[in-house]
């Protein structure tokens, strides 16, 4: 599991484990099951310290998005959280908001957006 976290981003750190974690769930890049690495693990590698860590896989616990196993990790939770479809939904409606924002600055019109869109859709899924 690759995290990055920026103290210039402005976020606090544990926030920005527990975003890239949900995202790395929603993605689908951690599956059920899996197990996530140790918090002093973790601390070290990304150089903050331990309590950090735990506060963010405190979190994602109460989401309902990790589960602990008494002495033997933290793994991602089973049965697909309804949170991990709503996190897929908030990622991809920053990115359409996004994309709006610069159709809009590029002066195309909804319309044709929608448009390249679906013959974009169409390329993707032929064979």
């Amino acid at each position: 599991m690759h995290l990055h976290i920026s103290p210039a981003e402005g976020k606090p750190i544990y926030r920005q484990i527990v975003d890239q974690v949900k995202y790395l769930i929603a993605a689908g890049r951690l599956q059920a099951g899996e197990e996530l690495p140790p918090i002093r693990v973790l601390a070290e590698e990304l150089l903050i310290n331990p309590n950090t860590v735990a506060r963010a896989y405190r979190e994602l616990e109460v989401a309902g998005l990790l589960s602990k196993r008494q002495g033997a990790g933290t793994y991602v939770s089973g049965g697909g959280s309804p949170l991990a479809h709503q996190e897929r939904l908030r990622i991809i409606t920053e990115r359409i908001d996004a994309l709006l924002v610069e159709a809009r600055q590029m002066d195309i019109p909804t319309e044709e957006l929608m448009e390249l869109i679906q013959t974009r859709e169409k390329l993707l899924n032929e064979p």
